[in-house]
């Protein structure tokens, strides 16, 4: 018997549930940080246009628009994009992709040096009210270990120019970064509690493979931070955050009431999405 057989027999269907969420890659940075693999390609601005025919192909495939109630555009860096192009962009998914209902979430990642006025009015135009920060730190000697193209400064002014704008102003932070002490740590976490930011995402540092990381890492080339020491960076983020008024609630997750992730709670919860784009997994 066929596998397809096999699972009507045992009572699953061969209908998926219609998604109600959906997640777009756009798979472009100005340069890849040394301890990014994830699938993106860096300063190749000329495949913009090859990239937005090829995710309207896809979008074609739906046949008809398919509402949802949340929407997540993530890369790479989707920020990227040229405001025509972006444009562009945005009128594709609002066709094939309607938000609907009471409270829609749409979600953009972006890197603090993109965030501009006529960026985030446009995005604004378009019904994005959630936007994620890609910051890491605080800190600039962090900051350069990381390879990130930002300052502190441009950090937080991309921080206090988003909240003019959007609903909810995420921020990602990185810590156990090479050669990283508790105390840079704690005063990210300080930082970000300072600038009032509605959701915090706090990731230790991994070192994958294929990532510049991994190979100075095998050749202890990076001061790598003990397991000890990031134990006590996630524990310090556990007891401050829920303190100052932003709840615990996914593993790397903070958030005040009202500004939890809808979109990634579909993954947690285990319902269907919808993706599209060059590395976006489907349900």
């Amino acid at each position: 018997m066929s596998t397809s057989g096999l699972l009507r027999e045992w009572g699953w269907s061969d209908e998926l549930p219609n998604p109600e969420s959906a997640y777009i890659h756009i798979p472009f940075c100005s340069h890849r940080c040394g301890y990014c693999n994830f699938s993106l390609l860096a300063n190749r601005s000329d495949l913009f246009e090859r990239y937005l025919a090829a995710l309207e192909a896809e979008l074609r495939s739906l046949e008809i628009p398919r509402p949802v109630t949340t929407l997540f555009l993530g890369g790479g860096t989707p920020s990227i994009l040229p405001l025509q192009q972006t444009e562009r962009l945005l009128r594709l998914l609002a066709h094939w992709l309607p938000l609907h209902g009471d409270a829609p979430e749409w979600s953009i990642e972006a890197n603090p040096l993109d965030v501009t006025q006529e960026k985030l009015e446009l995005w604004m135009s378009f019904g994005i009210r959630r936007i994620s920060l890609g910051g890491q730190s605080f800190d600039a000697k962090k900051l350069k270990v990381l390879e990130r193209d930002h300052s502190p400064s441009q950090l937080q002014h991309a921080i206090e120019l988003a909240q003019q704008f959007m609903t909810s102003v995420s921020l990602d932070l990185i810590f156990a970064a090479p050669g990283e002490t508790l105390d840079v740590w704690r005063q990210d976490i300080e930082t970000a509690i300072a600038c009032k930011v509605d959701h915090l995402s706090t990731y230790g540092l991994t070192y994958e493979k294929g990532a510049r990381f991994w190979g100075l890492r095998s050749r202890n080339q990076l001061p790598v931070v003990t397991e000890e020491t990031e134990l006590e960076m996630y524990a310090f983020a556990i007891d401050t955050l829920p303190a100052a008024g932003l709840e615990h609630y996914e593993i790397s997750n903070f958030a005040r009431q009202g500004h939890e992730c809808r979109h990634n709670q579909t993954y947690w919860n285990g319902e269907a999405w919808w993706a599209f784009g060059p590395s976006a997994a489907r349900y």
